[in-house]
């Protein structure tokens, strides 16, 4: 019976998977050309970690390698991430390509004698070589091996008058798997590598996701409900290696019966181990690359929620965070903006940033106090759980906010720090109670929630920043339609604003009922001053 996997390719025999024929066929006809006869393309294959970018590029080598008429080879420069010189590079190149092609090739002392390799003194074929991890050589090394491979190119669209197994360069196709740089974003003057074709290796479909989880179901007899498998695709919006490892910790590590169905109850134990208690490299890498600067001021940037932000793939910080699986665009609006890739890739960075900012919180209330007005053993009283937050803030914020991140434009903290803030607060408040608090994102653009389960009952607080009166009432309506899906009778919509006078806190903070929906929303104004 096969497994899921999230670690490297996948093996066809041994894992499920998604065919995704029409990948392959579109890279198996990339690099052919659309006259095999006159020449292939030179493409790059690019996607975020963990995407199956390698495993697509290996089918597409096990497909072309059918045709008598090319040799095909795949290798991998991974090891030539620490390579400091020139020569480095090129002895592992060469050595890489020897290994492949069982020829006995020359040493090459510089860049311009790579070209020597692809000819008729070590080919009888034309090739079509595709290089993995081509990325993990050094931007200088990048620009000038790229550099060689265009003359190649070049050089054979100079020979127009010749079939491909005639002409002076025998390197009739090449895909450069996981380049970013060759793409010109990195590079002051221009790609040099600007002859090339893309190849981008979308996300798995919501029937792809299905397909991999109802094979489960035939192969083990254990049934999924419908709900877990777009539960998962939702958390991960498709993405490989999280898909894959959502489903092995569904199907293995947390399937401790067997002859049950899996239901969303197994899911969200799945979800709470690995939003909190599990380790895995892609989300690692992730999280360590959005903490660094000047990435983390835009990702920070992000969890705002009045505005969105313009999602333009020129602009250096936008790429980097695109292209790591940070980010990704949202197209719903009348220009491209971006949002996080997935709502479980939101709460992993939203929780380490509340953790990171105040995951040392003091003691919020003195163990004597009476806190009848929030809790009783019959409800919560979120107004008051508020006014009680509101009054902490003012009287720590000093202490709490002297270290927070602030924007670079104003100074002024970003709003993600306060929704972290009081995401910890709830947390620590409820620990003596027979309560959890937990975020979700159901946009993955800047929208928050954050729901408590008191002894069974849920509450939902939507958290926004007040921008108009127009988008108050608006917000007023989304919020009604999103407790209605979440099945609550009420929402509370938390605005934090720096300051209100009573008379607008009066008229603002007045409860309405949805007509549509019958749901309530109680509007609550915090001021952070």
């Amino acid at each position: 019976m096969r497994r899921f996997s999230s670690y490297g390719p996948i093996d066809t025999e041994l894992q499920y998977y998604v065919p995704r024929q029409a990948l392959i066929q579109s890279g198996c006809s990339y690099l052919l050309g659309d006259d095999p006869q006159k020449g292939g393309n030179y493409i790059t294959v690019w996607a975020p970690r963990q995407s199956g970018k390698t495993w697509i590029m290996q089918q597409v080598r096990l497909r072309l390698s059918q045709n008598d008429a090319f040799e095909v080879g795949i290798i991998n420069l991974q090891s030539a991430r620490n390579a400091d010189t020139e020569a480095e590079v090129l002895d592992i190149l060469v050595a890489r390509l020897a290994s492949w092609f069982q020829r006995d090739f020359p040493d090459v002392d510089s860049w311009q004698h790579l070209s020597k390799l692809f000819t008729t003194d070590y080919f009888s074929k034309p090739i079509i070589l595709i290089i993995d991890e081509f990325d993990a050589l050094g931007e200088d090394f990048i620009r000038s091996c790229v550099t060689e491979f265009r003359s190649m190119y070049i050089s054979r669209q100079n020979e127009p008058e010749r079939l491909t197994g005639e002409k002076g360069s025998l390197l009739h196709g090449l895909a450069l798997i996981g380049v970013r740089s060759v793409l010109g974003v990195d590079n002051q003057s221009g790609s040099p590598f600007n002859i090339q074709r893309s190849l981008y290796i979308p996300n798995l479909t919501h029937e792809e996701v299905s397909q991999m989880f109802r094979w489960y179901e035939r192969e083990s007899s254990q049934s999924i409900a419908q709900d877990v498998i777009d539960t998962i695709f939702f958390e991960t919006r498709g993405q490989p290696g999280l898909v894959g490892w959502f489903g092995e910790l569904l199907t293995e590590t947390y399937n401790h019966d067997r002859e049950q169905p899996i239901t969303l109850e197994n899911l969200g134990t799945v979800l709470r181990w690995a939003a909190d208690g599990l380790g895995n490299n892609n989300i690692a890498n992730i999280i360590s690359k959005a903490d660094q600067e000047p990435y983390r001021h835009f990702v920070l940037n992000l969890f705002q929620t009045d505005t969105k932000t313009d999602f333009k793939f020129d602009n250096p910080l936008v790429n980097f965070l695109y292209l790591n699986g940070i980010i990704d665009i949202d197209d719903s609006g009348q220009a491209l903006s971006a949002r996080f890739s997935s709502p479980f890739v939101q709460k992993r960075l939203f929780n380490r940033y509340a953790d990171q900012l105040f995951g040392q919180e003091s003691r919020l209330y003195d163990p004597f106090d009476d806190l009848a007005d929030v809790v009783t053993a019959q409800r919560l009283d979120i107004k008051n759980l508020m006014g009680r937050y509101e009054r902490y803030i003012q009287q720590n914020r000093e202490r709490l906010f002297a270290g927070a991140p602030r924007r670079k434009t104003d100074l002024r903290i970003y709003e993600a720090v306060y929704h972290f803030h009081l995401f910890t607060y709830l947390d620590r408040f409820f620990e003596p109670f027979s309560c959890k608090v937990w975020p979700e994102f159901p946009t993955g653009n800047g929208k928050i929630d954050l729901f408590i389960d008191f002894d069974g009952t849920v509450y939902g607080l939507e958290v926004k920043s007040f921008a108009t009166r127009w988008d108050y009432q608006q917000a007023l309506i989304q919020a009604a339609e999103y407790g209605s899906q979440m099945k609550l009778t009420h929402i509370s919509l938390i605005y934090f604003i720096e300051e209100i006078d009573n008379a607008n806190r009066q008229e603002f903070e007045a409860a309405y009922v949805d007509p549509a929906t019958g749901v309530t929303v109680t509007p609550i104004f915090v001021t952070i001053g």
